[in-house]
C-alpha cells in the first residue's frame, strides 16, 4: 500500500478524535461511521478477493457490531461511580458475558459467530 495513503488515513483518525474534544456529538458521530470496515472492504476489492469474501466480511461485521453495543451504555453509566479503570474494565467484562449470550442466541438463527 501507497505510504502516503498511510499517512492519510492515520491523519483522518487523528481529526476525529480531535473533533471529539471540541464537541460530544460531532465526534461521536464521526467515530460511529464505519471508518476501519470501510478501509478493510476497500482493500479486500483492491486485493481481488472474491465478493463472497467482502459480503462475508459485512454481514458479520454487523452481527458483531449489534452484540457490542451495550458497552456504549453501560460504560456512560459506570464512569461517574466507579472512575475511567474500572468502569473500562466492568463495561468490557459485562459485554463479553452478554456477548457470549448473544451468540447462544443468534446461533439459534443460524448464525454462527464464535
Amino acid at each position: 500500500m501507497n505510504i502516503w495513503l498511510k499517512y492519510l488515513i492515520t491523519a483522518g483518525l487523528v481529526v476525529i478524535s480531535e473533533v471529539a474534544k471540541r464537541s460530544d456529538r460531532l465526534g461521536a458521530l464521526f467515530s460511529s461511521l464505519p471508518v476501519m470496515t470501510m478501509l478493510v472492504l476497500f482493500w479486500l476489492f483492491f486485493e481481488n478477493r472474491p465478493p463472497e469474501k467482502i459480503a462475508n466480511h459485512a454481514w458479520y461485521t454487523f452481527w458483531y457490531v449489534v452484540g457490542t453495543l451495550p458497552f456504549f451504555l453501560i460504560f456512560p453509566f459506570l464512569l461517574p461511580k466507579f472512575g475511567f479503570v474500572l468502569s473500562l474494565s466492568a463495561s468490557m467484562v459485562f459485554t463479553l458475558v452478554l456477548f457470549y449470550l448473544y451468540c447462544l442466541l443468534v446461533k439459534q438463527l443460524g448464525i454462527f459467530l464464535l
